[in-house]
């Protein structure tokens, strides 16, 4: 279940310098995220207080407030936000193209999933206490641990869990879809979760500020965290992102994961500004 990390043969943005009324924007802008991210994890640590032993793995109330912190987040950040389509209420999964870390903000701005992730994200400070808040299914990148995780899968998704993974593997830098790795949808062929999963394609579209590199919203390969949010908080004047979900589909419809990945990627790939496709 090996993920390469992606990388640009045209290396990466050259973001300006920061410098004056910059960083004033920087000190606004992160205080009223931050603050904002830490007022809602607290209180939706005290919701998961009451709601853990009365509903167990279910959660009735805590994504509602996931929801209203990442639309906020982009609110405060100034990023525009706008979707096409509905998120599905059918049981299965999500699956979308993936550009930056902003990806968990704009999916949760619109709906409740549950991300799946990358085991050692739940290590990472931060990022990771915030993943295991908000329900992030992580798993391990080894083929041995598949029954494991498709057992995982099926009592998520028993409890009414949608989830959300990004079947490319890697982030790119915002302008294309690589290809969907079939991994991860060979669990939902079980015979238990076969005939009642659906998987609706996802496609989000990045549009940079004028006259500032078309990949300013991405990160990918080996860019650091720390200055791609300085440059997000600094920015005078934001882009947008749009969202577009695309009709779900049922997994009995189809022979086998590759079929499944193959036309999902096409779907993403259709509403994708720039990796247009026929579908």
């Amino acid at each position: 279940m090996s993920s390469p990390t992606w990388h640009s043969e045209n290396g990466y943005p050259e973001y300006p310098e920061i410098k004056g009324v910059a960083w004033l924007r920087v000190g606004v802008r992160g205080f009223f995220v931050f603050s904002l991210l830490i007022v809602g994890l607290l209180v939706l640590l005290l919701v998961r207080l009451i709601e853990r032993p009365i509903f167990g793995v279910k959660r009735p109330w805590s994504p509602r407030i996931t929801q209203f912190v990442c639309r906020n987040v982009l609110r405060f950040m100034g990023i525009g936000f706008q979707t096409q389509g509905r998120p599905m209420r059918l049981p299965g999964a999500l699956v979308a193209n993936h550009a930056s870390w902003l990806d968990i903000f704009v999916l949760n701005a619109k709906d409740q999933p549950y991300f799946v992730s990358k085991a050692e994200v739940a290590n990472w400070p931060g990022i990771g206490t915030l993943a295991k808040a908000t329900g992030t299914v992580f798993i391990a990148r080894d083929r041995k641990e598949a029954k494991a995780q498709q057992q995982v899968f099926e009592d998520r998704l028993s409890a009414g869990h949608k989830l959300l993974f990004f079947p490319e593997g890697t982030s790119t830098d915002s302008l294309r879809v690589l290809d969907f790795k079939s991994t991860l949808f060979a669990a939902f062929f079980t015979e238990s979760l076969k005939p009642i999963s659906h998987i609706q394609a996802v496609s989000v579209n990045y549009h940079a500020p004028e006259h500032v590199d078309q990949r300013f919203y991405a990160w990918w390969g080996g860019m650091d965290f720390g200055p791609h949010m300085l440059q997000m908080l600094a920015q005078r004047r934001h882009g947008r992102v749009d969202v577009v979900y695309h009709e779900p589909v049922a997994v009995a419809d189809f022979k086998n994961r590759k079929d499944l990945a193959e036309y999902l990627g096409r779907h993403v790939k259709s509403g994708h500004y720039l990796a247009k496709t026929e579908v």
